[in-house]
């Protein structure tokens, strides 16, 4: 039971504290049991098995080798395809769609699975450490907290270091973060980085920083109390942000293209011993372009993709590094239980067959704005800040090698089997060892709990908790041919669903990671699935579907019955439609057509603010403008890579609409605002007639036009997953080029500023779901 209950002892009470008699026992600190092993967690975003030079991969990972060399690999290790849902498995050990987490939050819907709400009968690890006396820490990545409550304001329930028991939190709330420029918090404070991209600031750098002050000083202060630590970094998720030296030191290793290398990590990792003598690579599907095919003006920037990734991957492996340093220079690395998951799933198959200069040009269905022409033009950028860049699909299936398919695709292993390591001297005995038990995400909780002595808990904070769904572990560290436990686990991400039983997997791909925007799904039940026998395929190459129907039909059904016990159905393939909160039935945290912000108010989330995509909408400023002219931010929603800004430049009002950082639609007023008190207005009309479409500008002073202007396109889903709107300046990097962050700020005083709704324009006579999927074919 947790809080464990104060139940002080009946006892003699004396009237004079100076009566011999008075005696009470010692007040003795909150510690978990003698020799608990210290925790640390690692998790790493978006590495595919075949990506690190410790599983046969490219990428030189000099930490990831040291800590195998004297610890342990594990080449059957799975987790759940997607990062929120990996996390959410990770932290809780229960299935993810157990602690409502089917998909990422911005998807979520009211369906129990997919809510993104933790039950809370399913407390977290961190929780259950902390109040057995640990100490609690987390940097990085935080992908778990529901949409509607990621505003400053909260609830904070879900947060790090509210609700999820960890002490300490250092790092960021969503799927991913400029690496230059990252929207941060301390606790639940937001904060803004050390220093800038120009003085060399980078996120996995900053995070590495705060994780090695925070141990030393765990150490200093409370030597003896183990402390339990989660490190989960950003990287090496898009945008893949590197400092060019190290994207520099692969220059020409992949000219020859994905096909090449997949060939050379399968041959290394049979080298290795990390896969299987007679492990067969699996064929390249016809969705994946051949190298040769690709187009020859396209091929040297695809190369770079690859060269700034592996950059990117080793420069993460480098300072993860610097933690383990400073725990072995404490002493406590031996009684360290180290956990390096590389990847919370399969490698990023979501930059398109050509990859991406800005990824979100792909989330917004428009991909097709980054010509080859275009790409060519961009090159030398990939990895800068001036970038949000994403490698080629060809790139992430080769990083998934020698196994099928990508990151979402939970269906068959490259999306969900993750090489990872454990190190902990004191525990275990041999070193450089190999296992190849069935494991999964899960199986990290009750291992952990396991280890350090503590009993799962059957009740936190006066709730009855559920017991967790992961298996330990531990019989592994110390038995290298142990027959495994952990024997049956489902998989499903977005209608892509398979199941493991005792050797045998039966799997089914429904959706293609990196078609976003349109394309045909089939019915479920038109679902083709396939049927392998893991104790002779280890890499799910022979499907014996043919061969063994009933043994097929025996995995489906159990299949069925493991989604049904764990929360899966109904199955939901659905995709633009679920980021529509009104479709897919979550709260938003602005009701109505209209919002009023103040100045001051920032680093609101995209939906801590009402939505103006794909419709008409204006922007009612109460300014006061000094006798010297006003200048900087009024309000502003996005940045470099897509948004939208009213604000005054050289005293004129002025409007400017950034697609994806590659075209910009400014309107300018025709005289400056006069001092005093006045109102600006700015109103978009929307074209109408589909997604993405334009419209006309206007500019009011006081309700007297004041220019007019025209844009010619729209983001018609998101305008980014980390920059954020700001009210008198703005935060993260700038919509426009007008202005640095430096020089944001308003100059004058801003009373309030309103946004308001129009009416959509085009098919409104429909229900909302029909008139987006119309939409969506329009487009």
């Amino acid at each position: 039971m947790l809080p464990i209950p104060d139940r002080p002892a009946p006892g003699l009470t004396t009237y004079d504290a100076k009566d011999p008699d008075t005696a009470y026992p010692p007040i003795e600190p909150l510690m978990p049991p003698e020799g608990a092993p210290n925790v640390l967690i690692v998790l790493l975003d978006d590495v595919g098995f075949g990506a690190t030079s410790a599983f046969g991969g490219p990428s030189r990972t000099p930490t990831a080798e040291r800590l195998a060399a004297s610890g342990l690999k594990y080449n059957r290790f799975h987790t759940t395809a997607l990062c929120a849902p990996t996390r959410a498995a990770l932290l809780s050990g229960r299935n993810h769609h157990s602690v409502g987490m089917g998909s990422i939050t911005e998807t979520a819907t009211s369906a129990p699975g997919n809510s993104s709400l933790r039950p809370n009968t399913k407390a977290p690890l961190a929780m259950t450490l902390k109040l057995n006396g640990y100490s609690t820490a987390q940097f990085g990545k935080c992908h778990e907290v529901p949409v509607w409550q990621s505003s400053p304001m909260g609830p904070f329930d879900a947060w790090p270091s509210g609700g999820g028991g960890f002490e300490t939190f250092y790092g960021f709330i969503g799927g991913e973060n400029n690496q230059y420029d990252p929207a941060l918090y301390d606790g639940t404070i937001p904060v803004e980085p050390p220093k800038s991209a120009e003085d060399g600031y980078h996120l996995t750098e900053d995070l590495a920083d705060r994780a090695v002050n925070w141990v030393r000083q765990q150490k200093a202060l409370m030597p003896d109390k183990p402390f339990f630590m989660y490190f989960a970094p950003g990287a090496t998720h898009a945008p893949h942000h590197v400092p060019k030296e190290w994207a520099d030191g692969y220059r020409g290793q992949f000219d020859d293209g994905w096909d090449a290398l997949r060939e050379r990590t399968f041959a290394r990792q049979k080298e290795l011993g990390v896969i299987p003598a007679d492990a067969e690579l699996t064929a390249r599907h016809a969705e994946i372009t051949a190298w040769d095919d690709m187009p020859d003006q396209l091929k040297p920037v695809l190369a770079r993709e690859m060269e700034v990734y592996a950059g990117f991957l080793e420069h993460t492996d480098h300072h993860v590094g610097r933690l383990i340093d400073a725990i072995e220079e404490l002493g406590v690395l031996d009684n360290t239980i180290v956990y390096y998951i590389i990847g919370d799933n399969g490698a990023s198959a979501e930059g398109t067959m050509n990859g991406a200069f800005n990824e979100m040009a792909n989330f917004n269905g428009m991909a097709a704005l980054e010509t080859p022409e275009f790409m060519v033009g961009k090159m030398d950028e990939f990895g800068s800040p001036s970038s949000y860049n994403h490698y080629s699909v060809g790139w992430a299936w080769a990083m998934n090698t020698p196994f099928q398919w990508t990151k979402q695709v939970a269906s068959h292993w490259g999306g969900t089997r993750n090489g990872t390591i454990v190190h902990w001297p004191n525990g275990i005995d041999e070193r450089g060892g190999l296992r190849s038990q069935f494991t999964h995400v899960i199986d990290v909780a009750p291992t952990i709990l396991e280890a350090t002595g503590l009993p799962e808990p059957t009740m936190v904070n006066g709730v009855q908790q559920s017991p967790m769904e992961g298996t330990s572990m531990l019989y592994t560290f110390n038995e290298a041919d142990a027959q495994e436990r952990h024997d049956l686990q489902y998989f499903e991400m977005a209608g892509n669903r398979g199941i493991y039983f005792k050797g045998w997997s039966a799997v089914t791909k429904h959706r293609t990671p990196w078609v976003m925007v349109g394309g045909t799904l089939p019915a479920f039940d038109d679902d083709v699935w396939e049927l392998y026998d893991g104790s002779q395929d280890y890499s799910q190459a022979e499907n014996l579907a043919g061969k063994f129907p009933d043994k097929l039909a025996h995995l489906q059904r159990l299949w069925l019955i493991e989604a049904t016990k764990y929360g899966v159905l109904p199955l939901d393939d659905r995709l633009i439609e679920r980021a529509n909160p009104d479709i897919a039935g979550r709260p938003t945290l602005i009701q109505g057509n209209s919002q009023l912000l103040f100045a001051g108010m920032g680093r609101l989330s995209e939906n801590s603010v009402v939505s103006i995509k794909n419709k008409s909408f204006a922007i009612t400023a109460e300014v006061e403008v000094p006798d010297e002219a006003a200048e900087g931010v009024i309000i502003a929603q996005g940045g470099r890579f897509g948004g939208w800004a009213l604000y005054v430049k050289d005293g004129k009002a002025k409007f400017v609409y950034n697609v994806l950082g590659i075209q910009q639609f400014a309107t300018e007023a025709d005289r400056p605002i006069p001092a005093g008190a006045h109102q600006v207005r700015m109103e978009f009309a929307y074209d109408g007639g589909g997604l993405a479409k334009g419209g006309d500008v206007a500019l009011f002073y006081d309700g007297n036009p004041a220019g007019t202007g025209r844009v010619g396109a729209t983001q018609p889903i998101v305008f980014s997953a980390d920059e954020t709107t700001d009210v008198g300046y703005e935060s993260g990097t700038t919509v426009s080029t007008d202005y640095t962050t430096g020089t944001s700020h308003f100059t004058g005083k801003i009373k309030s500023v309103r946004i308001d709704l129009g009416e959509d324009t085009h098919d409104h006579h429909i229900d909302p779901e029909e008139r987006l999927r119309v939409a969506m074919a329009r487009q």
